[in-house]
C-alpha cells in the first residue's frame, strides 16, 4: 500500500467521480482506476459503488476513508516536521586559489540555500598546506590534488583539469593558433609555483617527459601576485582550468599545450565517514553536485568528470 493510492482514493471521495479526481490530481482516468483497483485487490474489499451519477463508497469505503484521511494528514506532518528541522553546526572546507576562484561561491551559493543553518568556514590555501590540516583535524573537508591520500581518508576523484598557458601578447605573440608545443615554453619567461607545489610538480614531470630542463624566471606561490606579474608582462605561467576563469576581461593569450599534457585530477577528501559530523556529509554531497554541475555547464574551463 502506498500514500499514493491513499491520496487517490481519498480524492476520488472528495470529488465524488474518477474524472473530478483525475482533473483534481493531474492524471489520467484510467491511472487513477487502476491505482484504486490495486488498493481494493489488497485489501480484499470493494471500496467504492460505481453509480450513474458518480461513485460512492460503500460501508467499508467510508470507514477506510477515515483512516486515510488521518494517515495522510500525519504523513504531511511528518514531512513538515522534517523541513523545519534545518540541518545546523559547522563545516570547514579547504579549497586551492585555482579552486576557490571557480568553486567557492557557487558552493557558498548552493549551501546557502539547501542549508542555511550550517555555519561554513572556507580556508584557501595550497593543496599540500590543506592536506596537514585535514591530517591535523582542522578541515572536515578539501579539495585536493596529490595522489596517495592515507587509506583511513576518503578521496572521491571528480574531475580532472587540462593545463593551459598563459601570457601577454607581447610574449606569446608569434604562436600562431591556440596551441603551444612544451619545447616552444623553453624559449620564454615562465613564471611558476615553487617546488613542492602540486602544481608545480605536474608541470617539473611534464618537463622531464620532453627531456627538457625547467627554470623558472619567477617563483611566486601566490595565485593573484603571479597572475598580476603575468598581466604585467613579467612572463608566462602554466595553469589549470580554473584559472582561466578568473581572467575576466584582461588582454592575455590561453593556449592548449601540444601534445596533451596529463591534466590535474581534482579529489574530494575529508576525514572517515564515521569522524564526519551530519553537517560535513551534507557539505560533501552539495561539493560533489556543484562541481559536477560546473563542469556540466561548461564553467568550469578545461575540465572533465573524472572517469575510473
Amino acid at each position: 500500500m502506498e500514500l499514493r493510492q491513499l491520496s487517490y482514493f481519498v480524492s476520488v471521495i472528495e470529488a465524488g467521480s474518477f474524472s473530478g479526481a483525475a482533473r483534481r490530481l493531474e492524471v489520467g482516468v484510467s491511472a487513477l482506476s487502476q491505482q484504486i483497483s490495486r488498493l481494493e485487490n489488497e485489501l480484499a474489499v470493494r471500496l467504492l459503488q460505481r453509480t450513474s451519477q458518480g461513485v460512492q463508497p460503500t460501508a467499508a469505503g467510508m470507514a477506510f476513508f477515515a483512516q486515510a484521511q488521518l494517515t495522510l494528514r500525519h504523513a504531511n506532518e511528518a514531512v513538515r516536521a522534517a523541513s523545519q528541522a534545518r540541518l545546523a553546526g559547522h563545516v570547514s572546507v579547504g579549497m586551492a586559489p585555482s579552486t576557490a576562484s571557480v568553486l567557492g561561491l557557487p558552493f557558498i551559493e548552493a549551501m546557502s540555500e539547501r542549508y542555511a543553518s550550517v555555519r561554513l568556514h572556507i580556508v584557501e590555501s595550497l593543496s599540500g598546506n590543506l592536506a596537514h590540516m585535514l591530517a591535523a583535524r582542522r578541515l572536515d573537508l578539501a579539495v585536493l590534488f596529490q595522489q596517495g591520500q592515507p587509506e583511513t581518508w576518503s578521496a572521491i576523484p571528480i574531475l580532472e583539469e587540462q593545463l593551459f598557458v598563459i601570457g601577454p601578447p607581447s610574449l606569446l605573440g608569434a604562436e600562431t593558433g591556440d596551441q603551444i608545443s612544451v619545447a616552444d615554453l623553453a624559449a620564454v619567461p615562465l613564471i611558476l609555483p615553487s617546488a613542492g607545489h602540486g602544481l608545480r610538480a605536474l608541470v617539473d614531470r611534464l618537463f622531464a617527459s620532453h627531456h627538457l630542463a625547467l627554470t623558472p624566471h619567477l617563483e611566486i606561490d601566490g595565485l593573484a601576485l603571479l597572475m598580476a606579474a603575468v598581466r604585467h608582462g613579467a612572463g608566462v605561467t602554466i595553469q589549470p582550468g580554473a584559472a582561466v576563469s578568473s581572467l575576466g576581461e584582461f588582454d592575455l593569450r590561453v593556449l592548449r599545450l601540444r601534445p596533451p599534457a596529463p591534466g590535474r585530477i581534482n579529489a574530494l577528501v575529508s576525514l572517515c565517514d564515521d569522524e564526519l559530523a551530519p553537517a560535513a556529509l551534507a557539505a560533501r554531497v552539495v561539493l560533489t553536485s556543484v562541481m559536477s554541475e560546473l563542469v556540466s555547464r561548461g564553467r568550469w574551463p578545461g575540465a572533465s568528470l573524472y572517469k575510473l
